[in-house]
């Protein structure tokens, strides 16, 4: 296996209705869920408002990284929708409309009419307006769209998708499986945890620390619970290599006890 570190994986978020509260994200849970069945990792998430000067500054920053990002959301034709002029902006290229993306929004628009809704008359005001949803930063590639053909754009390791969970998630996909297969499974890591009981966070959290020290490659986790199951508890564990894991895990299970914990909820 390859000692290459692979890439870290974010992903940005873009819209006023997320961050007001009017519509719920559902980006985040996926990506994490298409991630994990590819042995692959989110590394970060951001969550920008529709303004593109905000935009363009959070994709100058995140284009300067070397990170595979997927970005969701404003990549539309209507005036909120800023994500491919601050795309530009951010990498001081102009726009330009994508011969494919120019094809496949007429085939849209012909199917449509066929359906007896609109006109494949690309002419019309109208379906020319539906034609800037394929205006992308110059150099870009397309990102097909199997909902509707209408895409989204790839450049610089940044994938563009629509906010929409139907159109987004598949394109989610079909990055990960064409562009980035070389990165599934390219680190075979496992997580294990388990509770414990009447121990103070404090009191573990030299063992977390010394664990930490002990293996390098492995990361410590402690998640305190008040109690919803019945009885205050923490939920310990480790992430990381599986022998590596496995042998800290262990260790953590033996300090719980040594300093005073218990592996098993009180007696009622």
């Amino acid at each position: 296996m390859s000692t290459v570190n692979a890439p870290r994986v974010r992903l940005i978020i873009i819209g006023d209705e997320i961050l007001s509260g009017r519509r719920e994200d559902k980006h985040f849970a996926k990506m994490v869920e298409l991630l994990s069945q590819r042995g692959m990792q989110l590394g970060g998430a951001e969550f920008v408002s529709d303004d593109r000067t905000t935009i363009a500054d959070t994709l100058t920053r995140s284009f300067a990284s070397d990170d595979i990002v997927f970005s969701c959301g404003g990549i539309g034709a209507t005036p909120d929708d800023q994500t491919r002029q601050a795309a530009a902006q951010a990498l001081g290229v102009g726009l330009a409309l994508h011969p494919e993306a120019e094809r496949l929004i007429a085939e849209r628009c012909a199917d449509n009419a066929r359906r007896g809704s609109g006109s494949a008359d690309m002419s019309l005001a109208e379906n020319q307006q539906r034609l800037q949803m394929g205006v992308f930063p110059v150099g870009a590639e397309i990102v097909p769209n199997p909902y509707n053909k209408i895409p989204g754009f790839f450049i610089r390791n940044h994938t563009f998708m629509p906010g929409f969970p139907v159109m987004a998630w598949p394109m989610m996909e079909w990055t990960l499986d064409t562009r980035y297969r070389q990165w599934h499974h390219h680190v075979t890591r496992v997580e294990h945890s388990f509770l414990a009981f009447k121990l103070p966070e404090s009191r573990i959290t030299p063992a977390l620390e010394a664990l930490e020290q002990k293996w390098p490659g492995v990361k410590a986790f402690s998640l305190p619970s008040m109690g919803e199951t019945g009885h205050p508890h923490i939920d310990l564990g480790v992430k990381g290599e599986p022998i590596a894991a496995a042998q800290a895990l262990a260790f953590l299970r033996s300090e719980v006890l040594n300093v005073g914990g218990s592996l098993t909820p009180p007696e009622e």
